[in-house]
């Protein structure tokens, strides 16, 4: 006699609760479905927007509006707005009922790289549109970060000759070489190149009292440096005298280069 109870206690209790789960799931199924369904009415922009074009995001934003929010992959369109010129990354979330937040993270630029391309402070070698003055650098395919992290240190040790640096080459065998916006071009070879600029930049004042005009030093030298003279107020070796196109600084250089 006690069945009845226990049935109407336990039974019918977990059978409501299970109805109303199942009423809930197919609710939220339909539910998911119709938005799902919805095409996407809106995409929105956050992030570093100064440098990359209004026209490109509006292109972008066009090529994703109308399509099925349901059918819409987020990792697509942050593979999409890392095309964006200027764009380095991207994170993309949906915004409900029918929309999708980019938010955008730009490239820095730091220098050309060659004819075409740019390099940004992290190393990223990228293409977009840019008209201001940059350095150039010119080295092998890969070796970008490397040269960001050389270019620093070497513009900051050459601040005190008042010329920025115009181009810093890397060639195939690992050689450094900068030209500044002076004209002036230094060869600082493959090693110890913070020490090299530290003493030509130190010894740079003294050349300039004595009137010494150069647009060529090389600095691969253990003790020393040469340069190439251009006129100067020094009085110039007769001619046949070998060090009529070179002049020594002190201390004088030995006669074999450091690597």
């Amino acid at each position: 006699m006690k069945a009845a109870p226990v049935l109407r206690t336990r039974v019918l209790p977990a059978l409501a609760a299970a109805g109303v789960a199942a009423a809930l799931a197919a609710g939220g199924w339909y539910g998911w479905r119709e938005l799902s369904a919805r095409p996407i009415a809106q995409v929105t922009f956050a992030g570093d927007l100064a440098r990359i074009a209004p026209a490109d995001l509006d292109a972008f934003a066009r090529g994703w509006q109308g399509r099925p929010a349901g059918g819409v992959s987020l990792a697509a369109v942050r593979e999409a707005a890392r095309r964006i010129p200027w764009v380095r990354d991207a994170a993309v979330r949906r915004r409900f009922p029918a929309g999708l937040e980019v938010t955008l993270e730009a490239h820095q630029v730091l220098a050309r790289w060659g004819d075409g391309a740019l390099v940004s402070t992290r190393g990223d070698v990228f293409k977009a549109p840019y008209t201001g003055m940059l350095p150039r650098f010119i080295g092998p395919d890969g070796a970008a970060d490397l040269m960001v992290h050389q270019y620093l240190p070497i513009a900051r040790a050459l601040a005190p000759l008042a010329s920025p640096v115009a181009e810093l080459r890397l060639s195939a065998r690992g050689a450094w070489q900068v030209a500044l916006a002076s004209g002036l071009t230094l060869e600082l070879g493959r090693a110890d190149i913070a020490p090299r600029v530290e003493r030509f930049v130190a010894a740079w004042p003294g050349l300039v009292a004595r009137g010494v005009e150069t647009r060529h030093v090389d600095l691969r030298y253990a003790n020393g440096f040469a340069l190439r003279r251009v006129s100067d107020s020094v009085p110039v070796p007769a001619p046949g005298n070998a060090a009529k196109s070179r002049e020594p600084a002190a201390p004088t250089p030995p006669r074999s280069k450091k690597r």
